[in-house]
């Protein structure tokens, strides 16, 4: 199934929101997670190892969901986290994103990124001279001009996938030379480092055209450590190999082969020896055949995708009522849920208490105080709001409080949470009736329209709260975007756009988590458990496994063999 990154969600089976994408940590977590707050926690577990460690040589099997339907990872059919992964060896992520989900700068690509004027707020950008294109030619302020200007909106025959950033940018002009590259923006934009990472050349973006189709097949030009070789869509391979002009750090590897893998067959294929690692996605079937397996190490981070529960609150919706909402999910206990699903594979028994930072970043707070798991308070608020206990539910105008909880079939994690779901909010006199529908039509024909009264799906967060989570916490009449559950308020619209225009690090962190504040407060949705971020990885391979938040690029340079 294709994993969507940028402003695109998935199933809780596969994966969901946003590319994220060095920090450390090593040993392998065959033990699982320990406490959150505890040092047992990693923020990231790659095995890191120095470059002396490290051999010079080899090929890195990379198994993949799907190759790339386009190399244009701005283009709508480019956005899928599979080629975000490819793409951060071969081509410029001036911004990387660290374990912690601070942002880091690759002066590879840039010396310097700073803001030079805060009214109106323009950026400048220092380009490495070093830099150059596989065509020859050198960097300059013209490739982001043309991205800016293809990525703005303005033009729709660019069929862009976001245009986040890009549309508060008023121009873009060459500074002292064509190295020199300044950017004002008309308003003011807080999360501008999310913006020209990767960053592609201005052939790319020549016309609507060549914008869409041009690279459907093949990145046509690059720089990066590594170069394109081959990609055969027949045997659903792509091999990538040092580029000799690279002008960074020398990579370890000699090659990165990435293969299209059928999640089933990924354990087998590991066995082997078809690829180097995989991911465990939660299941503890693969978790505990990784433990098993004398040539693999299962290695676990803090790690951005988290499972949740959205609630409906469209005024047509039986949960409008915000109140009724807050005592629904006082109901559920999440760290029973969590234990029931994860617990074999982490211990960590903390509830997620934040929507826009996950455990694992800097500036994770719990926001979750008043509305934490409470079966009391929860019968209590629902007396109080006159559904009164009727048999085994409770009923209020001779109405039954009974909720559809609508997830997509063939997914057993969605099946077993819901279940759980069910027996617990029973113990409230809430009744639950799962309703399974085909995957296929599981966000088209039920969650984007709101049919349903909850719903289960993945989120996959990354270093920019605002710019990727936006879109499901601001309420726009014209426009749903991501609030599935139509639920918002002026003030948290106005916290939202706070948040957004605050260019101070700190301020903007306070900004955010006021906001998530508010988030807890209208009931929006619970958050219900954060990945194991397992991955089992083959014994020898260093500098590599589960990165935390560092998977926007991947460190590839660093990648490689122990000696």
């Amino acid at each position: 199934m294709r994993r969507r990154m940028a402003a695109i969600v998935a199933p809780v089976a596969a994966l969901g929101l946003l590319l994220a994408a060095c920090g450390g940590g090593s040993g392998g977590g065959d033990k699982g997670l320990q406490d959150t707050g505890s040092s047992g926690v990693k923020t990231a577990d790659i095995n890191a190892q120095p470059m002396d460690k490290v051999k010079d040589g080899g090929d890195f099997k990379w198994p993949v969901d799907q190759l790339p339907d386009n190399w244009n990872y701005y283009q709508v059919d480019g956005t899928v986290l599979d080629g975000a992964s490819m793409f951060g060896a071969i081509l410029p992520y001036p911004f990387p994103q660290n374990a912690d989900a601070t942002v880091g700068l690759d002066k590879n690509y840039l010396t310097s990124a700073e803001i030079v004027s805060k009214d109106p707020q323009v950026i400048e950008y220092k380009i490495n001279p070093k830099a150059k294109w596989s065509n020859g030619r050198q960097f300059s302020w013209e490739d982001f001009a043309a991205m800016a200007k293809a990525l703005n909106g303005k033009d729709t025959a660019y069929q862009v996938s976001s245009t986040t950033g890009y549309e508060d940018i008023a121009k873009v002009e060459k500074g002292t030379d064509d190295l020199d590259v300044k950017v004002t923006f008309a308003k003011k934009f807080a999360e501008w480092k999310s913006l020209f990472s990767p960053l592609y050349p201005k052939e790319a973006m020549a016309d609507a055209n060549t914008f869409n189709k041009g690279w459907a097949q093949k990145a046509l030009i690059t720089a990066g450590p590594f170069k394109i070789k081959s990609v055969d869509y027949t045997a659903k391979t792509a091999v990538f190999e040092r580029d000799p002009n690279w002008w960074g750090d020398k990579p370890k590897l000699d090659t990165v082969t990435y293969k299209v893998v059928d999640r089933p067959a990924l354990a087998d294929a590991f066995a082997n020896g078809q690829i180097d690692f995989y991911p465990l996605n939660n299941d503890i079937n693969a978790f505990k055949r990784a433990q098993a397996d004398p040539n693999a190490v299962v290695r676990q981070s803090a790690y951005p995708d988290y499972t949740h529960m959205t609630l409906n609150g469209a005024p047509s919706s039986i949960l409008a009522d915000k109140d009724l909402r807050l005592a629904v999910m006082r109901g559920v206990d999440t760290v029973t849920i969590a234990k029931s699903i994860l617990g074999q594979m982490q211990k960590d028994t903390t509830p997620i208490g934040n929507h826009l930072f996950l455990k694992g970043s800097k500036t994770y707070e719990d926001n979750s105080g008043p509305y934490k798991f409470d079966q009391n308070a929860a019968k209590a608020e629902l007396d109080k709001l006159g559904w009164k206990q009727s048999g085994d539910l409770r009923a209020k105008d001779g109405k039954q409080l009974k909720l559809r909880l609508v997830i997509p079939s063939g997914t057993p994690i969605s099946q077993q949470t819901g279940q759980i779901l069910q027996s617990q909010l029973k113990a409230i006199g809430v009744g639950i009736d799962i309703v399974a529908v085909p995957s296929t039509e599981f966000f088209k024909n039920y969650v984007n329209v709101g049919n349903f009264d909850l719903t289960l799906f993945r989120w996959i967060s990354n270093s920019f709260p605002i710019g990727g989570s936006k879109g499901i916490y601001y309420l726009d009449p014209k426009n749903v975007n991501q609030n599935y559950g139509r639920i918002g308020s002026d003030k948290e619209n106005q916290l939202l756009d706070t948040a957004a225009q605050e260019l101070d690090d700190t301020k903007r962190a306070a900004d955010i988590n006021a906001a998530d504040k508010e988030i807890w407060a209208l009931g929006h949705q619970l958050p219900i458990f954060q990945s194991v971020g397992a991955f089992a990885v083959r014994k020898t391979v260093a500098n590599y496994g589960s990165p935390g938040y560092a998977n926007n690029p991947y460190d590839y340079p660093k990648i490689g063999f122990v000696k």
